[in-house]
């Protein structure tokens, strides 16, 4: 899955330039952002691409040595279930 990166949000869009999935996070100060918003259109629905596209953020934000608030509920239950990149959260999770 080729992903596009703009700055504060990884998108992936049709051929025909429709938005089929993103993850935005805006910038909270130079060094931290709020991951607040993640989408999948219906066509991807179970498929695990917000799963990638969290992942390909993660992966993004750790290679610029930033750290994330978590906004979005998506976000909050992904990270939970994935403590390999919980050094990039400001306020680690707590295991449930």
């Amino acid at each position: 899955m080729n992903f596009t990166y703009n700055p504060n949000q990884i998108a992936y869009y049709h051929s025909d330039h429709n938005l089929l999935a993103e993850v935005t996070f805006p910038d909270v100060d130079e060094n931290t952002v709020n991951i607040d918003h993640t989408f999948v259109d219906n066509s991807l629905r179970g498929q695990g691409v917000a799963g990638k596209l969290m992942e390909a953020l993660a992966i993004h934000l750790r290679s610029e040595k930033k750290k994330a608030v978590l906004t979005c509920s998506y976000a909050i239950s992904w990270f939970e279930k994935h403590p390999e990149y919980q050094d990039i959260i400001v306020e680690p999770l707590q295991n449930k």
